[in-house]
């Protein structure tokens, strides 16, 4: 990868048109907590779980619950595929309905031959992992090359399953797969994944709206004219789709709106500029042209298409787009009529995710899945900041107030006070937190810092110790039976009941602390004596039992 110094970013930055910003617009707060393998994509099942579901190119699905830093597996298929290169697992949609029906779908380049596979699977009993069970929708024969597969796979707001599909590789699409329409290499596709064609024989069925249902060219096109259609993403609040297109060896390009039956202009056009391959084809009127492209200088050579910011954190201006140089490792946006860039990393940028939220993630391909946050000052705050306890101690809880993406730590300075709970954390979050019982005869304080702030803790002595028990006495007949004695005592005084004959039990644990409460038994009585008496030890006080016949 080619890499620059800051100042000359600001420069290159300035000579090709793009807005730099002497400071980063925004910062990036890691997902997890260990290395994930070759992540392509990251996404969400819009089923009111929050997960995040990330995909490795060697065929494993994992699932992130939040709060937590470490993922599980959710599907692998590693079986099934050929990875490696820009082959492997490569596209994740759940259905819309996914809450209901449990239906996800994945795009993977198939073990032996590498041809494109969409397949169907399920969610199991347990909603963390999936069923293996396979349902292959749709099989694109890949011969020749093992690049430019495309990958990507995302429900549009019309309910249909869109398909990002390359040109089957190779420089400057030799067979001229993206003009024709009688191949779905180089296309957007559009199909249906719930009503199965009965006379065409398929799994799905193709709208009868798409631009070639009933003449000559494939049903489950959409567009025409791409040449590795990495990654697309629909506004989530227009619901336009944006798709970025990775260029041969001059031009990156993005593309809004995709309209049915539209050509995009690969091979004849690569970005807004005519590539000479078929120049008498270069009419400009015949194509539609993207919405903005940049130039392969200074070290750019493959975008990757993102997202429209619609989340409530205000990481970026609503509406603004999102995406990437994979070379580079540069996150830049659109406004509208601006690129900007946004940061430069070390990373190579494979893909782009969006939560249930609309907040967006970057994922690197050397193994992170980042969330994009503003680049602000970090501020704290506690509720509240200091608490007093009784000698006998017990627990509390302390909330944190911070930015988003402001890091965090909690710890007791006192070895009388332990940290239980939230001992790190990033935005607004809580510490729990245990204080030690008291035992000697003096007051205590100690601290934690939680946040960068000090929380005080007080701790009162532990009292001098009477007791008082009620009633001091109790009488009995020949049948026996039960009774109860009243103990009054200071918090954090222990105090214990004992038996001094067989006739009289203690019930229970036969102790407390504090005030409380004794029960007895007391045994029926016969034999040649008329009267017996017995006692209790209460508290250090004696408790009188007499029985009669």
């Amino acid at each position: 990868m080619n890499r620059f110094h800051p100042w000359r970013r600001l420069l290159v930055a300035l000579l090709l048109g793009l807005a730099a910003p002497w400071l980063s617009a925004i910062q990036l707060v890691p997902m997890t907590s260990t290395a994930l393998s070759s992540p392509v994509f990251v996404g969400n099942a819009a089923d009111g779980t929050r997960r995040l579901f990330i995909v490795e190119q060697g065929g494993i699905v994992k699932v992130l619950q939040p709060g937590v830093t470490v993922p599980t597996t959710f599907l692998d298929i590693h079986t099934r595929l050929l990875a490696g290169g820009e082959r492997g697992l490569l596209g994740l949609a759940f259905h819309p309905h996914y809450s209901s029906n449990g239906r996800f779908f994945v795009y993977y380049t198939r073990s032996g031959d590498g041809a494109l596979v969409i397949a169907a699977y399920r969610v199991s009993a347990d909603p963390n992992v999936a069923d293996g069970a396979e349902t292959v929708l749709l099989t694109i024969p890949h011969p020749t090359n093992a690049n430019h597969n495309g990958g990507m796979l995302a429900f549009g707001p019309d309910g249909y399953l869109y398909v990002g599909v390359g040109d089957g590789g190779g420089s400057n699409d030799p067979p001229n797969n993206a003009q024709n329409i009688n191949v779905l290499l180089g296309k957007i596709l559009r199909i249906d994944v719930d009503h199965p064609d009965p006379v065409a024989g398929t799994v799905y069925s193709s709208p009868s709206d798409n631009p070639y249902v009933g003449r000559g060219g494939r049903d489950e096109i959409f567009a025409i004219g791409w040449r590795n259609p990495w990654r697309f993403s629909f506004d989530r609040q227009t619901g336009r789709q944006w798709v970025a297109d990775v260029g041969q060896g001059a031009r990156e390009e993005v593309d809004t709106p995709v309209v049915k039956g539209g050509n995009y202009g690969w091979r004849v056009y690569e970005g807004s500029a005519c590539t000479g391959l078929d120049p008498s084809l270069c009419v400009p009127g015949n194509y539609i042209f993207p919405i903005f492209d940049y130039s392969h200088s200074n070290g750019r050579c493959s975008i990757t298409g993102g997202y429209v910011y619609r989340g409530a954190q205000g990481a970026l201006p609503l509406g603004t787009y999102v995406f990437a140089d994979y070379c580079t490792g540069e996150i830049l946006s659109w406004n509208g009529s601006t690129q900007t860039l946004l940061l430069d990393t070390a990373q190579n940028i494979s893909s782009f995710g969006e939560d249930e939220s609309g907040e967006l993630y970057v994922v690197g391909l050397g193994g992170s899945v980042s969330k994009i946050v503003p680049n602000t000052p970090c501020t704290f705050a506690i509720s509240p900041s200091g608490s007093n306890f009784t000698a006998v101690g017990g627990a509390g809880a302390v909330a944190v107030t911070a930015g988003s993406a402001c890091g965090w730590t909690a710890v007791a300075d006192a070895s009388w006070i332990h940290v239980t709970s939230g001992a790190s954390g990033s935005g607004n979050g809580s510490v729990g937190y245990r204080v030690d019982t008291n035992s000697s005869s003096t007051s205590r304080s100690g601290t934690m810092t939680i946040a960068g702030k000090t929380f005080t803790v007080t701790q009162n002595r532990t009292s001098a110790c009477a007791f008082t028990i009620t009633p001091r006495r109790a009488s009995y007949g020949s049948g026996g039976g039960g009774g109860s004695v009243a103990v009054t005592a200071p918090v954090g005084c222990a105090w214990t009941g004992v038996s001094n004959v067989p006739w009289i039990t203690v019930n229970g644990s036969g102790g407390g602390s504090g005030n409380g409460s004794l029960t007895f038994s007391v045994a029926p009585f016969s034999g040649p004596l008329l009267f017996r008496s017995g006692t209790l030890d209460i508290a250090g006080k004696t408790f009188t039992v007499t029985q009669s016949r």
